[in-house]
């Protein structure tokens, strides 16, 4: 078991943790098809060429892309999206140039602020954007069966999660329901992050050493993406999304 599927099953209750590893089980026999036959499950095996051949890059391409489609949209220079005249060559699959694991806040719209449209980004989302199985698992779909070269974990200023996972940490608070696991998932970045920082500049300090306890984490998953990683097919980076300029940092 890869670390990031280690962490998440020591918070999980009983009942949860044979639904998620299952699916990740079942994604990581895809993985280890043959390349028709992952196709074949993606959806695109019967087209002679991918839906969006613009999306078949290499992982410093789609990097490169991503980052200039960000740039237009700080700068206002968005391109208009035409979704009617996309609509048909994506209802026969799907190839896009990058994944993202990315905060569920509203302010934040991973297609918006990289100026993408439909089957460009394959976007996954969770308050803290941090990787736990299932999250996991939509990556490896990504990656091994639809070809994507590049993973960006994606953070932003003021992060609620972030917010409550430091309260939690520095005045022992709790939260209803669910909530609570979030700040769970998140106390490694803000314990890391308080060897240096304190106060306001504590939350700031933590949304960065999460997205970089994430790109580990992923770069680390066995067997699939650490594999796609080791030759050279794969490219996993952070950023961080400002809410008040749009811009995108990346984050090393």
């Amino acid at each position: 078991m890869c670390f990031i599927c280690n962490r998440f099953s020591q918070g999980s209750s009983a009942n949860q943790r044979p639904q998620s590893l299952s699916r990740r089980s079942l994604l990581g026999a895809v993985g280890a098809l043959p390349l028709a036959s992952a196709l074949a499950l993606s959806g695109v095996a019967h087209a002679s060429t991918p839906p969006q051949p613009e999306n078949v890059l290499n992982p410093d391409q789609a990097l490169e892309r991503l980052m200039a489609g960000n740039a237009r949209y700080v700068s206002g220079k968005s391109t208009p999206v035409n979704f009617a005249a996309t609509r048909q060559v994506l209802s026969g699959g799907q190839n896009p140039y990058a994944c993202l694991v990315s905060c569920a806040d509203s302010r934040i719209g991973p297609e918006y602020c990289f100026d993408e449209g439909r089957g460009d980004l394959f976007v996954t989302r969770v308050a803290g954007n941090f990787v736990n199985t299932d999250i996991l698992a939509s990556l490896e779909y990504g990656t091994a069966v639809l070809g994507a070269p590049l993973i960006m974990v994606l953070g932003h200023t003021s992060c609620g999660a972030i917010g409550a996972a430091v309260q939690a940490y520095t005045e022992n608070a709790s939260f209803p329901g669910h909530i609570q696991a979030l700040t769970t998932a998140l106390a490694p970045a803000v314990r890391q992050a308080a060897q240096s920082a304190k106060g306001d500049a504590l939350v700031a300090a933590a949304t960065k050493d999460n997205v970089r306890l994430n790109v580990t984490m992923l770069t680390e998953s066995n067997p699939i993406i650490s594999d796609r990683v080791a030759k050279g097919k794969l490219k996993i980076v952070g950023g961080i999304y400002d809410l008040k300029t749009g811009r995108v940092d990346l984050v090393s």
